[in-house]
């Protein structure tokens, strides 16, 4: 059985911010943390500029595909965190034991013009979301600290 916290970041459609929290999460905090993503209403594919932003900071999500959310996957996780307000509201009730946090997180897919004008909006959302796993990863860091000593 693994040590890690297992985590579900669940936004509307799983092609942007629940794959860059996912990305982060196995790339900065695979060693604690066990993330997986999924989406209330999944997008058919994953959203190019999420995996060409997070590229730029050396993490690839290029090969991942939208999921919808499955009721089992919450059984399997500690701890579902929602990107947006969207999935806030759509979340199932989570079972006895499984934590919710939420972190409201803008859509860069809703910026207009092109990709170079794109581009600050989903390196925006994708710096707040990587504060966010880091300090998710010191919190998790910490509670495995205060059950070794």
């Amino acid at each position: 059985m693994s040590n890690k916290t297992r985590v579900l970041f669940l936004s509307n459609g799983n092609a942007c911010r629940s794959q860059m929290a996912e990305g982060f999460a196995e790339n900065l905090a695979g060693h604690l943390i066990e993330p997986c993503s999924a989406g209330v209403a999944p997008a058919a594919e994953l959203d190019a500029r999420a995996a060409k932003v997070m590229s730029e900071d050396w993490t690839d999500i290029s090969s991942k595909a939208p999921k919808a959310l499955d009721p089992s996957m919450l059984e399997q996780v500690d701890m579902v965190i929602t990107l947006c307000d969207e999935a806030k509201a759509a979340c199932p009730q989570l079972p006895a034991g499984v934590e919710h946090r939420h972190w409201p997180t803008a859509d860069p897919a809703q910026a207009a013009g092109d990709d170079a004008q794109a581009m600050g909006p989903y390196r925006d959302t994708q710096d707040e979301i990587k504060e966010n796993i880091l300090f998710l990863l010191n919190e998790v860091r910490g509670n495995i600290d205060e059950f070794e000593i």
